[in-house]
């Protein structure tokens, strides 16, 4: 199994980049997926998940949407109105298990699965 981010770049302030996270090898077609990212000298912290409801951080609220393209096998995140607080290496996230708290979606341990990370800088 393999997840594959792409999507980061460059971007200045009020800025939008959608990242993608394409899985091989497995479906996760009703699967719990996620996006986390980490910044430097920072640990990995939650952004948005799906899997039986969407959830996202407080920090992206009606900022980030994620969603996920089942016939692509494609996890995505549009993010608009980015912000320097915004700037991290984001990596995507799956797992085969139905997550039966709300608060699972939003631990690191829960995922079995991970993606390399791809880079997100926002300048001011």
């Amino acid at each position: 199994v393999q997840l594959q981010a792409s999507g980061g770049g460059l971007v200045q302030t009020g800025d939008s980049l959608r990242l993608s996270c394409a899985v091989s090898g497995h479906s996760f077609s009703r699967a719990p997926m996620a996006w986390f990212r980490q910044a430097p000298g920072k640990e990995r912290e939650f952004v948005a998940a799906d899997g039986r409801g969407t959830y996202y951080a407080d920090s992206v609220k009606d900022r980030f949407t994620i969603s996920r393209d089942n016939a692509k096998n494609t996890l995505y995140l549009q993010m608009n109105s980015l912000r320097p607080e915004d700037t991290a290496v984001y990596y995507c996230a799956a797992d085969d298990r139905t997550f039966n708290t709300r608060s699972r979606y939003f631990q690191v341990a829960s995922y079995y699965y991970w993606g390399q990370g791809t880079q997100v800088t926002v300048s001011s």
